[in-house]
């Protein structure tokens, strides 16, 4: 097949399907209905007959039909039992309080690891000072935080 008769051949299909998109018969008679869609049969070329599904025995509602009934019948015997205050209470009364207090002592504790430094500066500055009144220790610890204060202001 050489070019030419397979580029006629294709313009031949593709003005049969032009007038047969159009509705006109590719033969020159009546023309051919456009029919379509999901009720459509292209084989037999009629349209489909609704058909119904047959109930299947094994499904989802048929496996939970009785499974409200029961669900509501328990939580309705629940209901009815007394309420047992105890059971609704913390087990420790302060556990909130303990809850709310941890970011306030966490500073605290900061505060108070700062404050032991300080205290451990100063005896090893008295120590070093041979000094054993803890008046002196505190002087040392005072001149040595103000050097330090104006280092960084520099």
């Amino acid at each position: 097949m050489s070019l030419q008769e397979a580029s006629e051949a294709r313009k031949a299909r593709l003005l049969a399907l032009r007038a047969r998109k159009l509705g006109q018969s590719t033969e020159e008679g009546t023309p051919e209905p456009l029919i379509g869609g999901r009720n459509f049969d292209p084989v037999s070329r009629t349209l489909k007959k609704h058909t119904t599904v047959a109930e299947m025995e094994d499904t989802v509602e048929n496996n939970v039909k009785g499974l409200t009934e029961k669900i509501i019948a328990e939580d309705e015997e629940k209901r009815q039992q007394e309420l047992d205050i105890f059971n609704i209470a913390p087990k420790r009364p302060n556990w909130d309080l303990k809850r709310d207090m941890e970011k306030k002592l966490a500073k605290l504790e900061r505060r108070t690891q700062e404050a032991i430094h300080t205290l451990i500066r100063q005896r090893l500055a008295a120590q070093k000072g041979q000094s054993d009144d803890l008046v002196g220790a505190m002087k040392a610890q005072e001149e040595q935080n103000a050097a330090n204060s104006s280092d960084e202001d520099d």
